[in-house]
């Protein structure tokens, strides 16, 4: 007789996810840069100098661009995921979405220095997490999205099943 798994058990399809991925103009600009600038040295050299910085350089730009677009965003078992942190829903007061204005008269000259900010320069929308827990001194959440409003939406939905 089989049995199935008991839904605490099995890890819950995410009610939003979303990967802070580098737009393609940005992967091109940074190839291009390093290009020119492996170009540069190996104009003034021979042997290994002419070779070596396309070696170097155009694998660590990808390295570096592929490091930049590596943030990911997930409200999935009832709690909020960015990157490493995590926070459980229940302590959701509110979610706002914000748009390039918003997010930038919250981050701007009157911002928080307690609040935890995931911010990518290269995505205009974002999300306000106001949080409602007494033992943790941060006041708010700012998290960049492309798709701020369903990502708000998510994590009230996730609040309201928490309560």
């Amino acid at each position: 007789m089989s049995q199935s798994p008991s839904p605490s058990s099995t890890t819950a399809t995410p009610a939003y996810a979303e990967r802070l991925r580098l737009p393609w103009w940005l992967w091109l600009a940074g190839l291009v840069a390093a290009a020119l600038l492996a170009v540069e040295v190996w104009m003034g050299g021979s042997g290994v100098r002419a070779w070596l910085p396309f070696a170097v350089l155009l694998p660590a730009t990808v390295a570096g661009l592929a490091w930049l677009g590596r943030i990911r965003i997930a409200v999935t078992d009832g709690e909020l995921r960015v990157d490493d942190a995590r926070l459980p829903a229940r302590f959701v007061a509110d979610a706002v979405p914000l748009d390039a204005d918003g997010r930038r008269e919250v981050l701007g000259v009157g911002a928080d220095p307690l609040a935890f900010v995931v911010q990518r320069p290269w995505i205009g929308g974002a999300v306000q997490v106001v949080l409602d827990d007494p033992a943790d001194p941060t006041p708010f959440w700012v998290i960049s999205s492309r798709h701020p409003v369903e990502l708000a939406e998510a994590l009230l939905a996730a609040r309201d099943a928490a309560n």
